[in-house]
Order: C-alpha cells, then sequence, then structure tokens
C-alpha cells in the first residue's frame, strides 16, 4: 500500500518543476548541455580563427586579392607551424 503514496509523492515532486524533471536530472542535463555547449563554441572560434587567417574580413589599404591562390604556400606552412 505505501508504493501508490510514494508514486503520488514522486508525481507531485515532478509536476511542481516547469520542466518535469527531478533536481537530479535537471542538473544532469545541465551538465551534458554546458559540455555540449562549450564544445561548440571551441569548435566555432577555431573555425573562425582559421577562416581569418584565409582570407580576413576586413580587406586592407589593396583590398582583397583577386587570387586566393597566390598565399597558399603560406597559409600552409602557417598551419603546419600551428600544429607543431
Amino acid at each position: 500500500m505505501a508504493e501508490p503514496a510514494v508514486l503520488a509523492s514522486e508525481r507531485a515532486r515532478r509536476d511542481a518543476s516547469l520542466s518535469g524533471l527531478t533536481e537530479a536530472e535537471a542538473k544532469e542535463f545541465h551538465t551534458i548541455f554546458m559540455t555540449s555547449f562549450i564544445a561548440f563554441v571551441a569548435v566555432a572560434l577555431v573555425a573562425h580563427i582559421l577562416v581569418w587567417m584565409w582570407r580576413p574580413w576586413l580587406p586592407g589599404p589593396q583590398g582583397y586579392r583577386t587570387s586566393m591562390i597566390d598565399d597558399v604556400g603560406t597559409s600552409v606552412a602557417t598551419v603546419l607551424n600551428l600544429l607543431t
């Protein structure tokens, strides 16, 4: 007979939360969410840095180069230096 009371108590506690999660479930979700978010931001940051090195968003005094292949050797050397 105690089992229905426990289930009713658990249901009442879940209904009290806006998300329907218990505190332990909410903390676990928060941990997974924050880890995923930090990983996403890190990947986006690296991608933005690599794109900036390849072709800056703000052109210099002479504007953009007409060919993107002009500095392939320099770009490869820069990336290899960063990796070592």
